[in-house]
Formats: structure tokens, C-alpha cells, sequence
């Protein structure tokens, strides 16, 4: 059995477009943390429940964007011989931080609001309007921003799914201001907390879902495995395919390992294989790391013959990466 690898790392393809830079992040921090403390104020002399839930959704926004901000900033450090996939998964990571902090945030004010229907306390309809009007602005400015690099950085999406959760929650607390203010029902305030609640797990769910995924080595999603193989398989020369995984390493990075069976052939004919096999898989699914190897059909590991057509690896890697 021949056995030949093809390494391809290309990191100049395996990086996401980057559309959001550390300062736009560090940026969007420095304003979250300042309305959290204005928010805070006004819901606490307001006694408003929705704006201190809202108050502590932001607050929970405020660090995931800091850790956010804190991973890009070190998966742009090079790869060494002790990270040799470099600092991708840190934005992994800070996703999965994210999720877990969504689902704090809303079980504590959950608990608050069912503690508030049972003790209704009279609140500031017209403070609650006006701070959360604020607060839909600065979240959607925000959400915005991060809107174009949440479509290819998991980091970045799970930033901007805390953002856009926060606009529709503050937009309730909107909501129960007018109907506080209109009807005089205060019970209005912890029952926009509890959708606040469920909303703020419902959006973290997908994140958690897809970090998960990643760390897991799982399909990357929207993956389509038949449509690898058949496209391995149509390669001339190639018999099969087995062995097959694709999985994410860091946002945009996506790996591939296989195992072809060729029939008999020259090493310049194998070779011409797997640079067949490599192009498919970058140009027609952004792989643009595989691991390949081949085997002749009809050859027996303790061949010889087979075992002399051992193929070097052949590893093309961006200038200053090992």
C-alpha cells in the first residue's frame, strides 16, 4: 500500500474576511459599560425591574464584547511549534463564554420577574422609556457595526447576537413603559422581563450550538458531505474515498483528512491526483487545509514496489508561520 500526503496550509485562504477590527470592539465596550451604569441609575431610582434586567443583559454585553475583543486580538498571533494551528479557537472559546453568560443573565431575570409579579411595585414609566429609546439606538448602532463580520467569524457572531438581543429587549422595556404609563398595570414591567429572559436564551442557544460543534471537531455547518465525495471521487484516477473528516479549526479555517485508493501508478501520476483533489476542495468548498493520503489499490503494506513510491510531503505555508 503506497502512501503518499499532501499537506495544504494556506492561511492567507483560511482566515475569514476580517470586517471588524479590535478597535470598532474596544470601541463598542467603552460605550456599553458607560450606559450599563447610566441604566442602572435610572432603573434603580425608577424601580424599574425591566431596566435593571436590561441594565445586566448590557453589563453581560459589555464583557462578552471585551472578551470578544480580547480573542481577536490574540488569534492574530502567529503559529509556533508549541500552537502550530496558532490562537484560532480562542474565538471559539469567547463564543461559547458568550452562550454560557446569556443563559446566566436570563435565568436571574427570570427569577427577578416571577419575584416581581408576586410583590408588584410601582415604577417610572416615563424614566423607562426614555432610557430604554437610548438603549435601542446604541444596541442597533452597535449590532450594526458587528453585523458583517458575525457572517464569518463565530466570535463576532456571538457578540453581535448579545447586541441585537439587547435592542429587542430594551425595545420591550419600550413596550411596557407606554403600558404602564397608558393603563397604570405595573405588572407590565416584570412580564417584559420574563420575554427579556426567554429571548436572551433563545439567541444564545445558536451560538452555544455552534461552538460546541467546533470544539467537538463536528461538520462544519452547511457542509455538504456528499457533494466532497462525489467531487473526490470524480477526480480521474481517484477509485474511493474512506476516512473522509472535515471539521472547523478557527472561524474560516476549515481542515479536511482523507484517504484516496488510486489505481497503480507513476509518482508524478499520484501527485497530479492530489493536486486535483486539493484544488477541488479549496476552490469548491474553501478547505484550504487538507491532509491527503493515497493508496494504490491491489498493494500490500509489506510490497516493496508500493512501498517505493512514497511520496514527501509537499507543505506550502504562509511566510512566518512554521
Amino acid at each position: 500500500m503506497a502512501h503518499a500526503h499532501d499537506h495544504n496550509h494556506r492561511h492567507q485562504l483560511g482566515h475569514a474576511p476580517q470586517t471588524v477590527d479590535d478597535r470598532s470592539l474596544a470601541g463598542a465596550v467603552g460605550l456599553t459599560m458607560a450606559f450599563v451604569i447610566v441604566e442602572a441609575l435610572f432603573g434603580w431610582f425608577g424601580h424599574s425591574l425591566a431596566l435593571l434586567s436590561d441594565a445586566g443583559h448590557n453589563l453581560v454585553d459589555a464583557a462578552a464584547l471585551g472578551f470578544s475583543w480580547f480573542a481577536m486580538r490574540l488569534a492574530d498571533r502567529p503559529s509556533h511549534q508549541g500552537m502550530t494551528f496558532g490562537y484560532h479557537r480562542m474565538g471559539i472559546l469567547a463564543a461559547l463564554a458568550n452562550a454560557g453568560s446569556l443563559a446566566v443573565i436570563a435565568i436571574v431575570i427570570t427569577w427577578e420577574a416571577i419575584v416581581r409579579l408576586r410583590e408588584p411595585q410601582a415604577v417610572n414609566a416615563g424614566m423607562m422609556i426614555g432610557v430604554a429609546a437610548v438603549a435601542v439606538v446604541l444596541n442597533t448602532v452597535i449590532g450594526l457595526r458587528l453585523h458583517a463580520g458575525a457572517k464569518h467569524d463565530l466570535n463576532i457572531r456571538g457578540a453581535y447576537v448579545h447586541m441585537i438581543g439587547d435592542a429587542v429587549s430594551a425595545l420591550g422595556v419600550v413596550v411596557a413603559g407606554v403600558i404602564v404609563a397608558v393603563t397604570g398595570a405595573s405588572t407590565a414591567d416584570p412580564i417584559v422581563s420574563l420575554l427579556i429572559g426567554g429571548l436572551i436564551l433563545w439567541s444564545g442557544y445558536g451560538v452555544f450550538r455552534e461552538s460546541t460543534t467546533v470544539l467537538l471537531e463536528g461538520t462544519p455547518e452547511g457542509t455538504d458531505m456528499p457533494a466532497i465525495i462525489d467531487a473526490i471521487t470524480s477526480v480521474g484516477g481517484v477509485l474511493d474515498v474512506h476516512d473522509l473528516h472535515v471539521w472547523m479549526i478557527g472561524p474560516g479555517v476549515v481542515a479536511c483528512s482523507c484517504h484516496l485508493v488510486v489505481a497503480e501508478q507513476s509518482i508524478r501520476e499520484g501527485q497530479q491526483v492530489l493536486r486535483a483533489v486539493v484544488h477541488e476542495l479549496e476552490h469548491r468548498f474553501n478547505i484550504a487545509h487538507s491532509t491527503i493520503q493515497v493508496e494504490v489499490e491491489g498493494c500490500d503494506s509489506t510490497d516493496m514496489y508500493c512501498m517505493g513510491q512514497r511520496s514527501p510531503a509537499r507543505h506550502t505555508t504562509q511566510p512566518g508561520h512554521p
